[in-house]
């Protein structure tokens, strides 16, 4: 941000917008003059309406992103650390918890999310970057951990996050050099599933979410909780903990199921390598 740059004091309610089209809630950090960074304010209100938008029957995927040019560039170093850091060991725990609270809240939310990272995605950022289930970046956006060139470690998850999204080559590279790498990058890398230009960023976001509101919303919670709880169980214990999981969902919505198999061995209308079944229909 430059020196000429108009300060702008948000209030904390407009530090988060967001909207609900055709099933999908689309949430922006709203704080483009400061590159979206996290503040304890716009951590508090995302917490807040993670909370509006997570049971609500007109939303069945969640689209995180950002207003302007930027998706985050982390934490906001004036407003999350040094203020904070001014007051004492009590108000720096007390905004890690409003932080990293959102951040795993997003990573276990009810509804499928996506991050469309349409800029800037930097330090703090990967926290609800892996707290999404499926990430889409423009080609042209930015990714960087630049802890190291200001003589500190990827805090608060980023050096996890890296650890878990890449090789460990590549994680450490990226780690320790302190570089950029665009969107494409991105993707090849395995930080995000895809990347586009800009301009079809959003078309291709919202096809991915028009076919998860297809998909059985109690089978979708499920199988994204396993993805997340398998890689750190050795076989035999991801085995049973999918069983279970599976006779958990069978208990929620066990009619589903029996629609879905009657779709495809009955009535013959539908293949699952194809598609989902008709979820409209009941069993």
């Amino acid at each position: 941000m430059n020196e000429t740059s108009p300060k702008i004091d948000r209030a904390e309610e407009d530090t988060v917008a967001y909207d609900v089209i055709d099933g999908i809630a689309w949430v922006k950090f709203n704080r483009p003059e400061k590159r979206n960074c996290m503040s304890p304010k716009l951590n508090r209100q995302m917490l807040r309406v993670l909370d509006e938008l997570e049971y609500r029957d007109d939303v069945g995927v969640l689209v995180l992103t950002g207003e302007g040019t930027a998706w985050s560039a982390g934490m906001d170093l004036k407003e999350y650390f040094r203020e904070n850091e001014a007051k004492g060991l009590g108000a720096t725990r007390a905004a890690q918890r409003e932080a990293y609270g959102w951040w795993r809240r997003l990573r276990w939310y009810q509804k499928p999310t996506i991050a469309m990272i349409n800029g800037w995605c930097f330090g703090g950022g990967y926290g609800p970057l892996f707290g999404c289930d499926l990430a889409f970046a423009a080609e042209e956006a930015q990714f960087g951990l630049s802890e190291i060139n200001w003589g500190i470690l990827p805090g608060g998850g980023a050096t996890k996050v890296a650890v878990e999204l890449l090789p460990f080559r590549k994680a450490m590279y990226h780690a320790m050099m302190g570089e950029n790498i665009d969107g494409k990058t991105a993707a090849d890398w395995g930080l995000v599933n895809e990347a586009l230009p800009l301009a079809d960023l959003q078309a291709r976001v919202t096809e991915v979410a028009k076919v998860l509101l297809g998909k059985n919303p109690v089978a979708l919670k499920a199988t994204k909780d396993a993805v997340r709880r398998v890689g750190v169980m050795a076989y035999d214990e991801a085995e049973d903990y999918l069983i279970r999981a599976q006779e958990a969902a069978n208990s929620y919505d066990n009619e589903g199921r029996k629609e879905g198999i009657k779709q495809f061995i009955d009535d013959k209308t539908y293949k699952p390598g194809l598609g989902a079944y008709d979820k409209s229909k009941k069993a």
